[in-house]
């Protein structure tokens, strides 16, 4: 927007005409020093575990200089949660939809969908990370990793998590990302239901901030990354593991894969053990067993 070598207007006007501060053109972003980076992974930490602290009782249990703490959160745009009038602002050009999960017994995989973003932290830096998430199964449909917080990592997500399956409803969080008409688009070609949380209201979407302290404390603060490469490979291999490997105390010690994927293939039925139920129970043994109609009786020919 900016010429530098213009030959009629200076760059001092030009700034002035596009309402810039000029000392935003020369500034150059300059990497984080290891103390910051240092304290901004305690930070993180301290956040996941108890997400309710302010930045001052963070402050007092890092021993660190409040504003310095403040200051940190907001570069990782992390905040308190707490019930707060009117804070949760979405882009003012994007609708918001209601939330359709209100008291809504969830049964079946498919039914219901749910997406967020984390940070992930890097050896100098961060990235950021989308999962889709089936309510029912805890299973993670799909995931991308990026480099910035633009809507086109969860639109592709999205598209891959679409192959897979369609849900009744899927659910999100009121940010950008997730209401940018590319991302609507998306579900409403396919048929989906659009719900979106209230404002403040991280419980409506729990499952989703369970499965972020799953990945975290499990493998993200067990690894150092240094690149976002080296992220992308890590984190494949966790949630194959965290899919068809790992056993969930909620599905009963069962993976997200088996309870996923247990309507398409039921499991066989022993006859004999059934047998053995109902005669347990009193019923007759022929109860058990398959019953035909009765034969019919067949017409008598005369020859």
């Amino acid at each position: 927007m900016v010429t530098k070598d213009h030959a009629n207007i200076s760059i001092r006007r030009q700034c002035r005409l596009l309402g810039l501060c000029r000392g935003a053109l020369y500034y150059k972003q300059r990497d984080v020093s290891e103390t910051n980076a240092a304290l901004m992974r305690r930070i993180d930490e301290l956040y996941t575990k108890y997400p309710f602290l302010g930045y001052r009782k963070l402050a007092v249990m890092l021993q660190a200089n409040a504003r310095r703490v403040l200051r940190l959160m907001r570069c990782m745009s992390l905040q308190a949660i707490y019930r707060k009038p009117n804070t949760s602002k979405p882009h003012p050009e994007h609708r918001v939809y209601p939330y359709l999960l209100k008291r809504l017994p969830v049964i079946r995989p498919n039914q219901v969908w749910a997406a967020d973003i984390t940070y992930i932290r890097l050896m100098r830096g961060w990235c950021y990370l989308v999962a889709i998430l089936d309510w029912y199964s805890r299973y993670v449909v799909a995931w991308r990793l990026s480099a910035n917080m633009e809507s086109g990592f969860c639109v592709e997500a999205l598209e891959e998590a679409l192959i897979h399956g369609t849900p009744d409803i899927h659910n999100t969080d009121q940010g950008t990302q997730f209401t940018a008409q590319v991302f609507v688009d998306v579900l409403t070609a396919n048929g989906v239901k659009i719900s979106m949380d209230g404002r403040g209201s991280y419980q409506d979407n729990i499952f989703t901030e369970r499965l972020w302290r799953s990945v975290k404390y499990e493998e993200m603060y067990l690894k150092e990354y240094v690149t976002l490469e080296q992220a992308q490979a890590a984190l494949a291999e966790y949630f194959r593991f965290y899919n068809h490997e790992r056993p969930h105390q909620a599905l009963d010690y069962r993976t997200p894969e088996q309870v996923h994927f247990a309507l398409a293939r039921p499991a066989p039925v022993d006859m004999m053990d059934n047998c053995a139920l109902r005669l347990r129970s009193g019923d007759a043994l022929n109860a058990q067993l398959p019953t035909y109609p009765p034969a019919q009786p067949q017409p008598s020919v005369v020859l």
